[in-house]
């Protein structure tokens, strides 16, 4: 009777559940980047649907990997990386949070670019001004005093708004959407497999998973708070980017239906985009774009500058003065990879979201390591198919680090 009485006084309102949103949509966001619509366009202009399954599969495992995290963050008394230091050594620890930094630089190119680009498809004017104006504001958001709750509330909206801009361009693209349905069974279509390592790359973002278990500390969630965090926050936010990829890929893949005009760029798409659908539809689909590219610049900054901050034992917030100092220099980096290639970065951004596969076994390794530490997570501990999903997304995205370095290496 107690038990009964004490669960009906945990059970939350529609509002207070909606409050829990937050960790999972700050992972979602810094996953659905520019680098992430660049892939999901070459894949739909260059083969049309057949790669949608990679999104699919790709978004199942990152919820499972995600949940893990969020178990830890709850779980640990401390963050993760400190928690991988216990329990697993000091150097161990230093080798994830300077893993993840070096990953935040491979998006930092991607979001820098975005961001300009998109701004410039809405206004006019040279892409590079609009990144070096997107970067300023970014930087100072950085210094606000509580960052990561200010962030959290701001990529909630965004990735909202970037959710309707999608899938109003894709409706209005008017795709077959029998054929996209096709494009649910796995094929392999001849010179795919560098555009299959970065959409695996950016969708199965370990990275970002890796991070959700530092935006539910911040939150402060509780064993109490898991099943509705899973419920409002874990599978929403991980699905919604995983939905607006597939949907710019089957723009990407329609448009190249109706016109027979391939659409290699973002920019290339919105340019045939606008004949098709309207300059109002156009706009709405660049708006989509700079809100991802926005968005993930953002998140990449803060997740970048407190994990490495943590990994030497500098501070695990995102307000930390180590972790903005960190921070700068990442979009500092993305800034001048920007000014330096000013051509044509589209192969540079594609190259850069696979490379991030070489890093992300290593932390998923830790994730599954850590989440079935009895001592640490009790009752929390992975079942016996949550590590079973979890060791099938790390064979996979360890068998493409093996594919990309024999891609690499071959071409």
């Amino acid at each position: 009777m107690k038990s009964i009485v004490d669960s009906h006084k945990r059970r939350r309102s529609f509002w207070q559940q909606l409050a829990l949103i937050g960790p999972a949509f700050v992972a979602g966001a810094w996953q659905f980047g520019p680098g992430n619509l660049t892939t999901a366009v070459q894949a739909g202009s260059s083969f049309q649907y057949a790669l949608i399954w990679v999104i699919v599969v790709s978004t199942i495992l990152m919820i499972f990997l995600t949940d893990m995290s969020v178990r830890l963050g709850i779980k640990s008394p401390v963050s993760l990386i400190a928690s991988i230091k216990d329990h697993l050594g000091t150097w161990v620890g230093v080798v994830a949070g300077v893993g993840v930094f070096l990953i935040t630089l491979c998006f930092s190119v991607g979001n820098a670019v975005g961001s300009g680009l998109g701004l410039s498809l809405l206004f006019g004017g040279n892409p590079v001004m609009w990144t070096v104006i997107c970067t300023v504001a970014v930087a100072t958001l950085l210094l606000l005093r509580n960052v990561y709750r200010v962030i959290e509330k701001l990529l909630v909206v965004i990735v909202g708004l970037m959710a309707v801009a999608f899938i109003v361009s894709a409706f209005v693209a008017n795709p077959d959407w029998a054929a996209a349905g096709s494009g649910l069974l796995p094929t392999v279509p001849d010179g795919s497999w560098l555009l299959i390592v970065a959409l695996v790359g950016t969708n199965f973002s370990i990275n970002a998973a890796f991070y959700t278990s530092y935006g539910t500390k911040e939150r402060g969630r509780t064993e109490a708070d898991y099943r509705d965090v899973t419920v409002v926050d874990t599978i929403p936010g991980i699905i919604a980017p995983g939905i607006m990829t597939a949907l710019v890929l089957v723009v990407a893949a329609s448009v190249l239906g109706q016109t027979g005009q391939s659409a290699p760029t973002i920019a290339a798409l919105a340019g045939i985009f606008e004949p098709l659908a309207g300059p109002i539809g156009s706009t709405i689909f660049a708006l989509g774009f700079f809100g991802a590219a926005f968005s993930s610049m953002i998140a990449n900054a803060t997740a970048g500058g407190t994990m490495l901050s943590d990994g030497l034992g500098r501070g695990a917030s995102s307000s930390s003065p180590a972790a903005k100092i960190i921070s700068g220099a990442i979009l500092a980096f993305g800034v001048a990879v920007t000014l330096i290639f000013q051509g044509s970065p589209i192969q540079l951004i594609i190259v850069a979201q696979a490379l991030t596969v070489l890093i992300a076994p290593v932390l998923a390794i830790l994730i599954i390591v850590m989440a079935n530490r009895s001592r640490l997570m009790g009752d929390m501990k992975n079942r016996w198919w949550q590590n079973l999903l979890g060791i099938v997304g790390l064979v996979a995205v360890f068998a493409l680090s093996v594919r990309l370095v024999m891609t690499l290496v071959g071409g």
